[in-house]
């Protein structure tokens, strides 16, 4: 356990990831909890308290199907950028973090949306690239079949491309609403992209200026070999899933050794890991806890979410039994193979496996006392296995609420967090350069 304060070190970065029922399947039926995606007051209040905790940004992921069998935090939400939005207006200077499909949008509405909500929050607004993984949203859009996961990825580099393209359709100081001479803006520092790819053929400009970031932040979140290397050319932030520090260090180095190749450096990149936290005052009592929203899970509920997660499947398999083997799946593949290389390491059950997923979805589950909490991200933060991490409560308030006023103060104790923002946009945060147009010294 470290108690450094200096100024000049590193410090993590912190995300909270938001789901208005609780990442845990059963956090909604918790006592305290004031569950609902769609619960405005609730998502106003914790991201006030994520932001008064100094964190970095929060984040909302996003999906476009639903069903009987959904997680209940993934059933029904707002669509994340409406709500950032409304976010944006009761808070200064926390990131604003959503998920937009390439596979099952335009280049041109992402751009103009990241856009608008960089400029409604004065330069919070951070974008998480997704290709969409489950072949079922394509009956949801007149797609015809759904990609295969190397198209995918393929599509979503150029849509990449075309969103960061049309961000520079205006010069920096094009907008002069010059009164006296009656010029508004100036038509000689507007740019038309004209791209026409393999995939998309967008002409411009943007109908927005440029962004207060230049660029609003790029994550992605894709494990794979395709994804990393889309991470690797495009990507400020990534987030994932790693059960071990071994595996986290892996593909830490991995990941940051593919940025050379495209002119970047390490600390261009953060990788921010997702992690379920369970804080009690006590071991005994996280580990109580823990259980408690264990027996609260439904079966079956459970079993849907590892059949999703696994992409085939296993409702039909003895629970008491283990994995059976499957064949490699084209939607999740990073995190398939991420849960059966953890059911095959300890030996799970099926049953042993979808408890772990009901809660953290493949995560990394962290229970304890704040302080093995903040050991336990001290470790992996110092071990080069993580550059931050993405919070994930097992429900809300209450479970963000143990994180803010127990872990966060220690990780502050020991100077591996921020007491006070640096600055006011997601970059300062971050301590990202703000990109320069493509079009700057023309």
């Amino acid at each position: 356990m470290s108690t450094n304060n200096s100024s000049t070190r590193r410090q993590m970065r912190l995300g909270l990831f938001i789901q208005g029922a609780g990442h845990h399947v059963a956090g909604w039926r918790h006592p305290d909890a004031q569950a609902g995606s769609e619960n405005l007051a609730l998502m106003q209040r914790i991201t006030q308290t994520a932001e008064r905790a100094k964190f970095d940004m929060v984040f909302l992921a996003d999906g476009l199907t639903s069903g009987p069998d959904a997680h209940p935090s993934m059933a029904m939400r707002l669509e994340p950028l409406c709500l950032l939005s409304a976010l944006a207006m009761g808070t200064r200077h926390i990131g604003l973090a959503a998920t937009a499909s390439t596979t099952y949008s335009e280049p041109y509405h992402v751009a103009r949306a990241f856009a608008s909500l960089d400029h409604l929050s004065s330069g919070r607004a951070a974008w998480n690239v997704v290709t969409t993984s489950y072949d079922r949203t394509a009956a949801n859009f007149t797609r015809g079949n759904h990609p295969d996961h190397a198209l995918r990825y393929e599509m979503a580099g150029e849509f990449v491309d075309v969103v960061k393209g049309l961000w520079d359709s205006w010069d920096d100081d094009a907008v002069l609403k010059d009164k006296a001479s009656g010029v508004y803006f100036d038509p000689a520092k507007v740019h038309t992209l004209d791209h026409k790819g393999q995939f998309f053929a967008v002409k411009g400009p943007l109908n927005a200026s440029r962004p207060p970031q230049g660029h609003p932040v790029v994550i992605q979140a894709g494990s794979s070999g395709p994804g990393q290397d889309l991470a690797a050319r495009t990507a400020e932030v990534v987030f994932t899933a790693q059960q071990t520090i071994e595996e986290a260090q892996v593909f830490y180095r991995d990941l940051k050794g593919r940025l050379p190749k495209f002119g970047r450096e390490g600390q261009q990149l953060h990788v921010m890991p997702g992690v379920f936290p369970v804080i009690g005052r006590t071991e005994q009592e996280a580990k109580d806890k823990y259980a408690q929203l264990q027996e609260w899970t439904d079966t079956s509920g459970a079993l849907s979410l590892l059949s999703d997660r696994l992409g085939h499947d296993v409702s039909k398999y003895p629970l008491d039994g283990p994995l059976p083997e499957l064949p490699e799946s084209d939607q999740l593949k990073s995190r398939a193979k991420l849960l059966t290389d953890l059911a095959r390491r300890e030996n799970l059950t099926l049953r042993e496996l979808y408890y772990l997923v009901a809660g953290a979805r493949g995560h990394r589950i962290v229970w304890g006392t704040p302080v093995q909490v903040a050991d336990a991200l001290e470790e992996w933060f110092t071990g080069e296995a993580a550059d931050g991490f993405n919070i994930m409560p097992p429900y809300f308030p209450g479970g963000l609420d143990d994180f803010v006023e127990l872990v966060v103060p220690e990780l502050q104790r020991r100077g591996l967090f921020r007491t006070e923002y640096s600055g006011t946009t997601l970059r300062d945060h971050l301590g990202l350069q703000r990109p320069v147009s493509r079009y700057a010294g023309q």
